[in-house]
């Protein structure tokens, strides 16, 4: 039986792999193993909990004002005791978080077989998105899978020499994460205030986005 270990520690991540992990469940001849950083505490929790995932590590590395540093240290140390215990046979990592290249880090260093999902998405500028860019390029440079969300992602990847058969375009993850948590008798008054035109939902975080 394989073991394939998830590391996630943030909501989107968590959002995404979920299905995943939901999936990887239901194979008999998959052992997953689940693993959070935790890198976003409570936001992930909410995530997990409606999912029904409970995981079997949580390294809980959030602190309040940690540097980059400080995280990406606390991860790869954290991984280091897990990835002896689990003794996994491949790491799943997800996106471009300090988390998806601390994992990454951690199943080079342990000589694991690496998947990345949601795999070659580019800028090419290392300061935009700051630290995601440089993250999942280098994630890119250590993973033995890489699962595309799109052609796009897949052509860069090629552009990259990557094997072309070690690239899948797979899709987005965070549909199948809708169809699984969406319910088709939803009811909101706002939707049926403007049912005769097209919503736009638009969510935004990141500085650059807000300031």
């Amino acid at each position: 039986m394989k073991r394939i270990m998830t590391i996630f520690g943030t909501r989107p991540e968590a959002i995404k792999m979920a299905p995943l992990v939901l999936q990887l469940k239901k194979d008999e001849a998959l052992e997953p193993i689940v693993v959070v950083t935790a890198q976003h505490r409570e936001m992930l929790d909410s995530v997990l909990d409606t999912f029904g995932i409970e995981p079997d590590y949580d390294l809980n590395v959030m602190k309040q004002g940690q540097t980059l540093s400080e995280v990406t240290s606390r991860v790869l140390l954290g991984l280091e005791d897990v990835i002896k215990k689990a003794q996994p046979d491949m790491i799943l990592v997800h996106g471009d978080t300090t988390t998806t290249f601390a994992g990454s880090l951690a199943a080079f260093y342990n000589e694991i077989s690496i998947g990345h999902v949601e795999a070659g998405l580019r800028t090419w500028n290392k300061y935009s998105p700051f630290p995601e860019e440089m993250n999942r390029q280098m994630t890119g440079i250590m993973a033995d899978l890489h699962f595309a969300p799109t052609e796009q992602a897949q052509a860069n990847l090629l552009q990259e020499n990557k094997d072309p058969e070690k690239v899948v375009v797979t899709g987005n993850t965070a549909i199948d994460a809708m169809h699984t948590t969406v319910d088709p008798q939803y009811q909101s008054d706002i939707i049926q205030r403007h049912q005769d035109k097209r919503i736009i939902l638009l969510t935004a975080h990141r500085r650059e986005n807000i300031g």
